[in-house]
């Protein structure tokens, strides 16, 4: 049932009032795109037209299973009634105000988004990017503040293959030449040690050391996880030397994991998440840094803000995520699906591939090089109705919605199965 649904076509022009680019085709979609926007994508030559749940369909018609989610942007699927309920309430009342005057909303989210986190107050921001900016000022002037590092010495460990965004700082210690290549001169203040070495953490730790940042799962690297017990350790350095154990979970929050942060899959409680992704339901950007009193204390008027921070639309829609967070069942479905979803790639060790990683719903798998390569791996899957997306080469991942039915989790994997078994470097079956 599910491949018919993927081959279905559109019959209706107009249909439910959307349909107003059904003579576009995907090649001429593509061929504008490419001519007016800057280069620093190369993206699969899928045109999405439309989307629901785990599925998106293009403007030919053709519909995909979205194994991607928007790198879990899209946990709740797309176009969650609940989030869609919630945004157009707010489309209706005020959609922003900056921060120059308070909103009936920012209150209401940051209390709520607190309270889930187990913390004292929110920073709202917009970008996964700008939220570990924001983090990485606040730690800063927490040490010199709160901690005593003499100014302009402050120190941030952080680890090898890294990804906490793209903007100039954050490129400074990002280990991925295609990243940092022609940006220079970077930004100083960063000391890198390999990830999931406890040791090496150690050692690198000076009484300059302010915080500690580190993704508890490195999402971007191939969805690495970290040894048994590393965050527990981690927690211990900080605390120890009296430094911020600043978790980035953008990527591995709210409920991708199997647990709502990924840190609590280790009963680990950092001084500070930083979230963005799902938190803004897919439908706007909305990111934050949430902490205790003593640590966000030290930001004062002027030292920091967004004209669209805390905006009362994402302000309404992250509220609304925060309600279905504390439901408990997205975490439950993606633990339970997720050891569904192991059970499907394990048997295909040594059929094509070579390694698989789990954490909940988020998979990373590496591809052999010797029959293809991750690109033409999700070109294949593309052409099955799977969109997925490459990285470092051979490594692919999978963090559908985890709105994803069981079947489809199955189908998703059957498409996997027989792309490899019919990759180029196997020759003809």
């Amino acid at each position: 049932m599910v491949a018919a649904v993927r081959v279905s076509r559109w019959r209706h022009v107009g249909e439910d009032g959307w349909m107003q680019q059904t003579l576009a085709s995907n090649a001429s979609c593509i061929e504008l795109a490419e001519s007016v926007t800057a280069h620093n994508y190369r993206p699969l030559p899928i045109v999405v037209a439309q989307a629901e749940g785990a599925w998106v369909t293009d403007v030919e018609g053709r519909r995909y299973l979205d194994a991607l989610a928007a790198y879990s942007a899209l946990n709740f699927g797309h176009r969650h009634p609940v989030l869609l309920d919630a945004a157009r309430g707010q489309l209706e009342r005020a959609t922003l105000t900056s921060r120059a005057f308070y909103n009936d909303q920012l209150g209401p989210f940051c209390r709520d988004l607190a309270a889930l986190a187990g913390m004292d107050r929110v920073l709202p921001m917009n970008t996964g990017a700008e939220a570990v900016e924001s983090a990485i000022k606040v730690a800063r002037r927490w040490g010199y503040e709160v901690k005593g590092v003499p100014d302009g010495r402050a120190e941030i460990v952080v680890a090898e293959h890294n990804f906490h965004g793209r903007t100039t700082t954050l490129v400074s210690f990002s280990t991925d030449p295609v990243a940092r290549r022609g940006f220079g001169p970077y930004t100083p203040g960063f000391t890198l040690v390999p990830f999931g070495d406890a040791g090496a953490l150690r050692a690198a730790v000076t009484p300059s050391t302010v915080a500690v940042l580190l993704e508890p799962v490195q999402g971007e690297a191939g969805v690495i996880l970290p040894p048994a017990g590393y965050l527990a350790d981690v927690r211990q350095v900080c605390t120890e030397s009296g430094a911020l154990f600043i978790a980035d979970e953008i990527q591995s929050g709210l409920a991708r994991t199997g647990a709502t942060f990924a840190c609590d899959l280790e009963d680990v409680t950092p001084d500070v998440y930083v979230l963005g992704k799902a938190l803004g339901g897919g439908i706007v950007p909305l990111s934050a840094v949430v902490s205790r009193d003593d640590v966000l204390a030290v930001l004062t008027p002027g030292s920091h803000g967004s004209t669209f921070g805390g905006n009362p639309l994402a302000a309404a829609v992250g509220r609304a995520v925060v309600r279905l967070l504390e439901t408990g069942e997205y975490q439950q479905r993606a633990r339970e699906l997720g050891e569904r979803l192991r059970a499907r790639l394990d048997p295909l060790l040594g059929r094509g591939l070579t390694a698989v990683r789990t954490r909940g719903l988020w998979a990373g798998v590496d591809i052999d090089s010797e029959i293809m390569t991750g690109r033409e791996a999700c070109e294949a899957l593309a052409a099955c109705g799977v969109l997925a997306k490459e990285t470092h080469g051979s490594t692919l991942r999978f963090a559908p919605p985890l709105v994803i039915e069981p079947e489809e989790v199955d189908w998703m994997v059957d498409q996997l199965e027989a792309v490899l078994a019919h990759a180029p470097g196997r020759g003809t079956p």
